[in-house]
């Protein structure tokens, strides 16, 4: 892997993506579970759950998207969103993001103490892992792209899938070629977000 820092600071939202992907699945794969099983949480919770589609089965996830979208949209406003949902489906893959609220029960009825954490806790680390693995997926040279169609797909993605009914959607990731550079984005001073406090 490159540079850490110089990972973290190349990793940004692609949009543009493709199929021509610099990499084999088995590498894709293995990231992700490397990943999933390094990034921490809370009392070593691991509520974190995956699902890793490709190809058509990354194209089902987007038919039940637009599918979901086209019952609520309206319909003049419908070409645009569809517009942009055809182009997640361009890329090559999705992997979604999930949390098992049977685990998360489980670790409550276990420590009821610090009942209320545990949902803000498994989300905490749902986030790192997301991070984890987009900036594992750039330093592989691949374009990535996180949206929140969730919780309006939740249920048909679960059935295509054949998931329990305890795994809650979180987020999906789409990734693939990327086919352009993301734009320069501005960035608050650090000088006005971080406080240093040290012996001088």
């Amino acid at each position: 892997m490159r540079n850490f820092v110089e990972a973290v600071r190349n990793r940004r939202s692609i949009y543009a993506l493709g199929r021509n992907i610099p990499v084999l699945q088995s590498e894709i794969i293995s990231a992700v579970e490397r990943m999933t099983k390094e990034v921490p949480s809370a009392f070593n919770m691991q509520s974190a759950r995956i699902v890793v589609t490709m190809l058509d089965h990354h194209e089902n996830v987007w038919h039940i998207t637009k599918s979901a979208l086209k019952k609520i949209v309206p319909a003049d406003k419908f070409a645009a969103t569809e517009q942009k949902l055809n182009g997640f489906e361009a890329a090559y893959g999705t992997i979604l993001f999930f949390e098992s609220s049977n685990m998360i029960r489980a670790m409550q009825d276990q420590f009821p103490l610090y009942k209320d954490n545990f949902p803000g806790w498994a989300m905490q680390s749902n986030g790192m892992l997301q991070f984890a693995i987009w900036t594992a997926l750039e330093d592989m040279g691949l374009g990535v792209n996180i949206q929140h169609y969730n919780p309006l797909i939740d249920e048909d993605i679960r059935k295509i899938f054949d998931l329990p009914d305890s795994w809650d959607l979180v987020a999906q990731m789409v990734f693939g070629e990327k086919l352009e550079d993301a734009p320069p984005i501005d960035k608050i001073p650090t000088g006005s977000r971080v406080k240093i406090f040290r012996e001088v």
